[in-house]
């Protein structure tokens, strides 16, 4: 797989930050936060170790964070679009999107801001790759039940739903890796979009 990542860089011309930033979001995706050295991430974007460390001058702890901000972002453009068209349509998009990685991965990639949010441990200082995954998650679910409130679904369950949703998701992503198989994700899509259609329909 290229320094790109697995589609996580869409524009012809990503700039040298955004290539180091899209290949560490790669790397975590398939091996985790703490099996992944800088050196690592900068290898794997195809970037000098010495301009990763300018980019990053924290290292490590700032890139991942990074990475987990970029994943997030990048998510979240692909679920705004497509929730313009209403929640089902939002939800068939983040699911076709996360199937998309997996699948074109071989089932070794799944979600950096799980895999972030998985490995480090929150501390009296939590770290900052944590409070961004924790940021990412509320985004997300921000979206999908501001959706859904828009549909019908009153407040309350507007955003029980979409965290149902979000950790669903995320949860199914990684029981699809381990089972090398995509029959969770479709599994939960349909369980998904009845609770959303049952939800709106009232």
């Amino acid at each position: 797989m290229g320094p790109e990542g697995i589609a996580y860089v869409t524009k012809p011309s990503p700039t040298p930050r955004e290539r180091i930033v899209a290949g560490a979001a790669d790397m975590i995706s398939r091996r985790g936060l703490n099996a992944t050295s800088i050196r690592e991430m900068a290898k794997h974007a195809r970037a000098p170790l010495g301009s990763t460390y300018h980019y990053f001058p924290e290292g490590k702890q700032q890139l991942a964070t990074e990475a987990v901000r970029y994943t997030g972002a990048w998510t979240s453009r692909a679920l705004r679009k497509e929730l313009a068209a209403g929640p089902v349509a939002g939800l068939r998009a983040f699911l076709a999107l996360w199937r998309k990685i997996v699948v074109d991965s071989d089932f070794r990639a799944g979600c950096p801001v799980l895999a972030v949010s998985i490995e480090e441990p929150p501390t009296e200082e939590t770290p900052a790759a944590l409070l961004a995954a924790a940021d990412v998650f509320t985004e997300w679910e921000t979206l999908l039940s501001t959706s859904l409130r828009e549909h019908g679904a009153g407040p309350e369950q507007a955003e029980q739903l979409a965290t149902l949703i979000v950790a669903a998701v995320e949860g199914t992503v990684a029981m699809c890796r381990a089972k090398r198989s995509t029959e969770p994700l479709d599994r939960t899509a349909e369980q998904l979009q009845a609770l959303i259609l049952a939800t709106i329909e009232k």
